[in-house]
């Protein structure tokens, strides 16, 4: 007897916790459930929905195809050598930028490019900006805009070559200073910072405000840093290893892998500050008016919409 005619067994709510606990499918289940509805799971249900580890496949493809051939002539042109640039974008060591050093062998017409070369370059360089700017447009939520917009592309393309310049000169200027690594470190945050700020609002035609703009551009900038970092740590023994292993298709395997990370990073600085924003906008609306949640309508304090005028 269990007294007064009840079943034998759990009971309560501490019956039920028992039950849940004897269910392994169960628990797994709501563990699940609770990591999506957290602010992990709702990044990474954003950056799934974009296809980001896709989309940064094909940003690498194109820019190995048609940037870094006009990397080439560019530096040729310059006097520069287009091996030190990569190096230096890539934090490398001294062993490692001899290896990449070895991709980049001058020919006997170096700096020449034909009509169709040249046509070739630019419409490469306009398919990664297109690239860029679908990915924002999808992360704001911006429908696409029309072939007459072109313009704002290319005064895209003529910013990321004043910042690469920019970045180069001062990245040189620091580095003898003391604390050089530091001082590069914060100048290169405020530069990424600044530059992925004005590329969204250039990119998405001024549809998104600066303001809204800001924490996506600031998460970038973090996540280059960080990129930057793990790369000078990571990537000069990656290609060296590499390098003997394979030969120069080894060092191009890493250099593609970079360019990928680069993908990755501008995917996951937008939906990080676009979560914000979403985040910050309920908390906005909920909050209550002055007048105590009686918000005039049509002119009339305090009457519902559906409430007659007489």
């Amino acid at each position: 007897m269990t007294g007064r005619g009840t079943p034998p067994g759990p009971r309560g709510r501490r019956g039920r916790r028992l039950v849940e606990r004897m269910d392994p499918d169960r628990r797994y289940r709501a563990r699940a459930q609770r990591l999506g509805a957290g602010t992990a799971g709702r990044l990474w249900s954003r950056l799934a929905a974009l296809d980001f580890l896709g989309n940064s496949f094909q940003l690498a493809a194109l820019a190995l195809m048609c940037f870094f051939p006009a990397l080439i002539v560019v530096t040729a042109a310059a006097g520069r050598d287009a091996a030190a640039v990569v190096a230096k974008w890539l934090g490398l060591d001294h062993e490692a930028a001899q290896a990449v050093a070895s991709l980049f062998a001058p020919g006997e017409n170096e700096g020449t490019l034909t009509l169709a070369s040249a046509l070739l370059l630019f419409l490469g360089a306009m398919a990664v900006v297109n690239v860029l700017e679908s990915w924002y447009q999808k992360v704001f939520d911006v429908p696409a805009r029309t072939w007459r917009d072109r313009l704002a592309q290319l005064r895209w393309l003529a910013s990321l070559a004043a910042y690469a310049v920019v970045q180069a000169l001062i990245g040189r200027a620091l580095g003898g200073a003391i604390g050089g690594p530091v001082l590069q470190g914060l100048w290169g945050f405020v530069m990424a910072t600044l530059f992925w700020w004005w590329s969204m609002h250039m990119l998405l035609a001024g549809a998104v405000g600066w303001r809204t703009l800001f924490p996506a551009a600031l998460a970038t900038g973090v996540c280059w840093v960080g990129l930057g970092v793990f790369s000078a740590h990571y990537f000069s023994s990656a290609i060296v290893v590499n390098e003997q292993k394979y030969g120069p298709i080894g060092v191009v395997m890493i250099i593609l892998s970079w360019l990928v990370a680069v993908g990755v990073v501008i995917h996951l600085g937008a939906v990080v500050g676009r979560l914000y924003v979403d985040r910050r906008s309920p908390r906005r609306r909920r909050r209550p008016p002055p007048d105590g949640g009686r918000a005039p309508t049509n002119g009339l304090p305090g009457r519902s919409p559906s409430e007659p005028d007489g």
